[in-house]
């Protein structure tokens, strides 16, 4: 999940893999694969970059250090 701000500053959190597109026209318009549309404050470069982060995360985690697992 990301992390995004609505246009009156709300924070909301949105399924990373629902995204189909994202455009700046010239606020930012995201798409779902659903299609429905949300519109936030954040620019569509911070966006990707936090996708990218996300499946990072989910396809490539950091193995878990011992002292992670309390041991």
């Amino acid at each position: 999940m990301i992390s995004l701000t609505r246009l009156n500053g709300s924070k909301y959190y949105l399924n990373a893999d629902l995204i189909m597109s994202v455009e700046g026209t010239p606020d930012t318009v995201i798409t779902l694969t659903n299609g429905a549309k949300f519109v936030v404050k954040n620019r569509p470069e911070e966006i990707i970059k936090m996708v990218v982060q996300y499946q990072r995360q989910v396809h490539n985690p950091e193995p878990e250090m011992e002292s992670q697992r309390g041991e």
